[in-house]
């Protein structure tokens, strides 16, 4: 046996008996167990990291998608192979799906490595699944090549039309005002997610799918297919012939994943509006690859990058109506001149080789707007630094009021989502429409483990008054799918005693949006007494055993994408 063929199909890493004959043979005779030829299992072996799961809804379509991927590595002449892996259905863990993240990305990335792999076709979807993947795939060093669910269809509510899950958020608060009765929450209840797929507005599993066709690892045109498309079955097909393809020749992962692509992605999460989420996962995935993603660099792009595409939670649309638009093709041609053009995808071909054949692209304006017409002249997001934030924070601020972006408010503090819970709808609760929220101990390393709670409820006396947002500052996340005047990915957190810990109710809050600062307005020795009280109180404990406590060890800060530190490149 030649040392290509040793690391080529079945024949690759093979299990150790201390014998490679040996091992092989009773390798290729368990396979054969499996009904496969000899002819099949001479073929480039595609593995396909399988996600579906009675505990993910938007992974509803991969038994039918399954069996697209594996007709093209078929026609292609690779033999597919599927194998499960975790599978992070957003709204069915608890405490929260980016504590799992990690774990996924671990279980992926060893089951790549340690099986006979030619390439791997990646399906993914949900908020966390696509950034585990990816990240896997950095780490695996095998050529892979992902494949998303695509986007849920709207359904209708008394002429209205729906979508999971800014909508969800805007009829949820019309209940907590008493504008909307049981009876009529219960009615939205039932026709906001009516299709398989995943959220249909801008949320983190679109804008991660965008991210993905950006960075260059699915093919081009399919990141927005709706997941109950024709389209989308075709867009699998493809996949599994391309992976084939990529057995052969390549790309690798670090070819595709660089330093300029990411850049490119950063750009993309700015022009379409996307999920804070996204900065936490670009730095995860670039950090598996040692590509450093720095706030202010981001910063820098947000000024110069404007906002193109009109869904929600920015916006009015949903994901069907920015496929029908043009979709990525049509958002990359835009911003054409501030992209890298050099960047190489899965499929060979370099960004300026794909946007070269696609010129001159049908785009509907209602939906992506054209670079000198934007709907915002800056992107959708931004960084905010200070006192409060020496390490950086985050504000949509494309989803944001903009009459709150230069204010000095009195902070009205929650001391854990415990505390958030029992309070905020208290009438007795001191707080006024000009105060900021702000909540504690909701960062990576608390034991909430940075849920997506930063979206705090407007206290129902106000919400009945009629106040729609508030500022909202937290070390917590919010969904992709939220929307409000609201700081996330505070860093420090206040669990590793960064300056959020020492906020007070009544204390002064300066948020200044044009500044990029976020501060706490309390004098240094008053800070310095709270640090030294904070001091004596006893650590959180860390949990016994299991995964919880390799996370709780292990979890790096938001600006790091909290990744483990023991998995950064």
């Amino acid at each position: 046996m030649t040392d290509k063929a040793q690391r080529h199909g079945l024949a690759r890493g093979l299990t150790n008996y201390g014998d490679r004959g040996f091992s092989l043979y009773l390798r290729r005779s368990f396979a054969k167990s499996m009904g496969l030829s000899d002819a099949a299992l001479a073929r480039p072996v595609v593995g396909i990291a399988y996600t579906a799961s009675g505990f993910n809804n938007c992974h509803r379509n991969f038994p039918e998608l399954l069996e697209a991927v594996k007709r093209g590595v078929l026609m292609a002449g690779g033999l597919p192979l599927e194998f499960p892996t975790i599978s992070l259905g957003e709204v069915f863990l608890s405490p929260t799906s980016l504590k799992f993240r990690n774990l996924m990305a671990m279980d992926t990335e060893e089951m790549i490595t340690a099986q006979p792999i030619d390439s791997v076709v990646l399906m993914g979807g949900c908020d966390k699944t696509v950034p585990a993947q990816l990240m896997a795939a950095a780490s695996a060093g095998v050529p892979a090549i992902q494949l998303v669910a695509g986007p849920m269809m709207t359904g209708r509510h008394e002429g209205e039309r729906l979508g999971a899950c800014t909508d969800c958020r805007r009829f949820w608060a019309r209940f907590r005002a008493g504008a909307l009765n049981a009876a009529g929450i219960a009615a939205v209840e039932d026709r906001l997610a009516t299709t398989a797929g995943t959220c249909a507005v801008m949320g983190t599993a679109s804008t991660m799918a965008c991210i993905a066709e950006t960075l260059g690892m699915m093919l081009p045109g399919t990141a927005a297919i709706p997941a109950v498309h024709a389209d989308r079955l075709r867009a699998a097909e493809a996949t599994g012939t391309a992976a084939v393809r990529l057995a052969a020749s390549g790309p690798s992962v670090d070819e595709v994943i660089t330093e300029e692509s990411i850049e490119n992605a950063l750009r993309v999460l700015l022009a379409v509006g996307g999920s804070t989420n996204a900065v936490i996962h670009l730095a995860a995935i670039a950090g598996r690859l040692r590509i450093p993603v720095s706030l202010q660099e981001f910063n820098r792009l947000s000024d110069t990058t404007p906002v193109l595409v009109n869904l929600k939670p920015t916006g009015r649309g949903y994901m069907e109506d920015f496929f029908a638009a043009g979709g990525m093709g049509a958002v990359l041609r835009e911003i054409r001149a501030l992209l890298n053009l050099e960047c190489k995808s899965v499929t060979g071909e370099t960004l300026r080789q794909r946007l070269d054949a696609e010129a001159g692209g049908w785009v509907d304006r209602n939906t992506i707007a054209s670079l000198d017409d934007p709907f915002e002249g800056e992107g959708g997001l931004v960084a905010l630094f200070g006192s409060l934030a020496p390490r950086g924070a985050i504000l949509k601020r494309a989803a944001a009021d903009r009459l709150l972006f230069e204010r000095e408010a009195r902070a009205v503090v929650f001391t854990s989502l415990e505390d958030l819970a029992a309070r905020i709808d208290d009438p007795q609760l001191d707080v006024r429409p000009d105060d900021a929220l702000i909540l504690r101990n909701a960062g990576p390393c608390s034991q909430a483990a940075m849920p997506e709670a930063g979206c705090l409820p407007i206290p129902k006396p106000l919400a009945r008054a009629g106040v729609r947002d508030m500022i909202r500052i937290s070390d917590a996340r919010m969904s992709g799918t939220a929307f409000g005047t609201i700081v996330l990915h505070v860093t420090p957190e206040s669990s590793v005693g960064g300056p959020l810990a020492l906020a007070r109710t009544g204390d002064r809050i300066r948020l200044s949006v044009s500044r990029r600062r976020i501060d706490l307005l309390v004098d240094a020795a008053e800070l310095d007494r709270r640090r030294a009280e904070l001091s004596r109180q006893p650590s959180p404990s860390i949990p016994g055993r299991g995964y919880s406590r390799l996370y709780h060890q292990s979890v790096l800060q938001a600006d790091q994408g909290c990744d483990f530190d023991f998995l950064k490149g």
